[in-house]
């Protein structure tokens, strides 16, 4: 669900008088349809909500949606379960952006300069203390025992729980972080995702309506970055650490106790699952699962999912046995093209 203490919302409206305004038809809609109050992702999506079944990676959560509309591709119309009604688009993307679009109008600004009535003070509980140059949105909600250091700035309507560490010169924006979280100097929590379309050429925005959802004593390096969703959430389980320089793009779902060594870099919709740990510079291209305990290598680049307790290495990644009697292999036959010189 978009939470509109972060994003703007251009209120509910009539399903035919959204379709027209984005150019689009619905089959069989009786005069203006269902009201539509909400976007959100298929596996959330209600009865007032409208979501998108763009390619048949989603068709097992289109079959299971109780989305009141969703935007598919041709291909998928058949997909569409009973109740749910179906909007064909040549472009399901680049459709689903245009009502986003309208839905939710100046998205990106709406989070620059916040929604909340600017005279709503912040909340503060006991003993939190704020270094100099802390600026906190209205709305802002902080637990007690919380410290946050020079020049940090904290946007609107983001909660931070109790005995949280906040460093210098970070900012939190569309986010909700839990209890005994640490960000080091320089973080960034909840800045817009890189997604975009019609790449190359017009290189069209999605707009990036989700948040960021740290959870309990999480601990997050100097200098390292957290995508907000694109629109469900970005969530970081907790008790995992991360280290300095690493990206986490949007939408990932990162499990309990995990580990990601520093450079790490997280494309977007990656899962890892509880418990998995990144080597340094280790990286994934986005929209696979790691599974629970798994280890990746050093420099490792993960391009499919893996299963749990998968220990991972190479570029791209395989199993680290494999990898290493390729390395092996590789070696054999330089030395035997060197010594036949």
């Amino acid at each position: 669900m978009v939470d509109t203490r972060f994003h703007n919302f251009a209120g509910p409206a009539p399903l035919a008088a959204l379709l027209t305004a984005v150019g689009l038809s619905a089959d069989d809609l009786a005069g203006d349809g269902p009201v539509i109050d909400g976007a959100d992702e298929l596996e959330l999506a209600g009865p007032g909500h409208i979501a998108l079944a763009a390619q048949l990676d989603y068709r097992d959560a289109l079959r299971a949606t109780t989305a009141g509309v969703v935007i598919v591709s041709a291909e998928l119309r058949r997909e569409v379960p009973a109740g749910t009604i179906a909007v064909v688009a040549k472009d399901p993307f680049l459709s689903f952006v245009d009502v986003l679009d309208h839905l939710y109008p100046q998205s990106t600004q709406a989070t620059v300069v916040g929604l909340l009535d600017p005279h709503e003070k912040p909340f503060t509980e006991n003993d939190v203390r704020l270094g100099p140059g802390v600026v906190l949105g209205p709305g802002v909600e902080i637990g007690r025992g919380t410290v946050i250091g020079p020049n940090t700035v904290i946007g609107a309507g983001v909660s931070i729980g109790r005995n949280c560490v906040i460093g210098s010169n970070c900012s939190v924006e569309c986010a909700h972080l839990g209890n005994g979280v640490v960000l080091s100097p320089g973080v960034r929590i909840g800045s817009e995702g890189f997604g975009w379309l019609d790449l190359g050429r017009s290189n069209r925005k999605i707009p990036q309506l989700g948040r960021v959802i740290v959870q309990d004593r999480v601990e997050i390096g100097a200098n390292s970055t957290v995508d907000r969703g694109a629109l469900g959430d970005t969530v970081i389980g907790e008790g995992t650490k991360i280290d300095n320089l690493v990206q986490i793009g949007h939408n990932c779902r990162i499990g309990r106790n995990c580990l990601l060594a520093g450079m790490s870099g997280l494309a977007g919709s990656t899962v890892l699952e509880d418990s998995v740990m990144l080597g340094a510079c280790a990286n994934t291209t986005g929209h696979l699962t790691i599974g629970r305990g798994s280890v990746l290598a050093a420099r490792a680049t993960a391009t499919k999912s893996f299963p749990p307790g998968s220990r991972i290495a190479g570029f791209p990644a395989v199993e680290a046995g494999a990898w290493k009697r390729e390395v092996a292999t590789l070696r054999r036959l330089s030395r035997k093209t060197n010594s036949g010189r």
